[in-house]
């Protein structure tokens, strides 16, 4: 059996503000297909530690490596051009913008004549959007009047389109009603399929459970383990949660899934 190198490694990361440690030591990676559920309480570090990857913030030392190899990532912008893209809770949209218009923005096509090339914009926004919601048919819409749902399907689409190779995904799941929540895990699963790595940050345990292949639980700005899905319960996180302490549950952080 083969193991799987990891596509994105975040290694031994520190992160203060003012004095605290938001992150302390944290060391956690994601590989293709793979979901890497990240929980904690409010505060634990969970969210500073994947503004770092994004490039939101700076680290104050540790190491990110990309297909085993180490990068700077000092911007959103770095993250980018490295396929990591971001679907924050909020799903930063332009609200008085249709679809097409939020799927492009800030990296519009152009014509010849440097015009916007609407027609192939939206050519392109079918295309992609349909890949994630097949029913969606509201392009010319304003994104304010639309559902979470197709609201976080452009999202997720711009992502997409841009060669997303790694997913950070926080909290997916809390602005959707329950169908709309079936098709977002139908969607990971799709994701996975096609070999993208995701980091899904998450207070709703039932959905990282259904979705993701290890859990990692953060307290205090340390990891306290990490564990394989399959071989741990809700209840053992929970106690990792609010103990901060690992409890029985095997870790599984340096365990890759095997190619058969």
């Amino acid at each position: 059996m083969a193991v799987i190198s990891p596509l994105v490694e975040m290694r031994n990361i520190f992160k203060s503000f003012g004095g605290i440690h938001a992150v302390e030591d944290v060391s956690v990676s994601v590989r293709p297909g793979e979901v890497l559920g990240i929980v904690g309480h409010n505060g634990a570090g969970k969210s500073t530690l994947i503004k770092i990857l994004s490039g939101a913030y700076p680290m104050d030392s540790g190491e990110i490596r990309i297909n085993n190899s180490a990068v700077s990532i000092n911007n959103p912008r770095d993250a980018k051009l490295y396929g990591i893209e971001t679907l924050y809770q909020h799903l930063a949209l332009a609200d008085n913008l249709d679809s097409v218009a939020n799927l492009f923005l800030g990296r519009e096509i152009l014509t010849r004549v440097g015009t916007l090339d609407k027609e192939a914009m939206l050519r392109r926004a079918r295309e992609v959007i349909s890949r994630v919601n097949p029913n969606f048919e509201k392009f010319s819409e304003p994104v304010l009047r639309l559902s979470g749902g197709q609201r976080q399907s452009i999202a997720i689409a711009r992502a997409l389109y841009f060669n997303a190779k790694v997913l950070i995904m926080d909290e997916p799941t809390a602005a959707l009603g329950p169908k709309e929540s079936a098709m977002f895990k139908k969607l990971v699963l799709r994701l996975k399929s096609e070999g993208i790595g995701m980091f899904m940050i998450s207070h709703d345990l039932h959905d990282v459970f259904d979705i993701s292949d290890r859990i990692t639980v953060m307290a205090g700005g340390r990891t306290v383990g990490t564990c394989r899905t399959d071989e741990t319960t809700k209840d053992q996180i929970l106690s990792m949660i609010i103990l901060g302490n690992e409890t029985e549950a095997q870790t599984a952080e340096d365990t890759a899934p095997a190619l058969h």
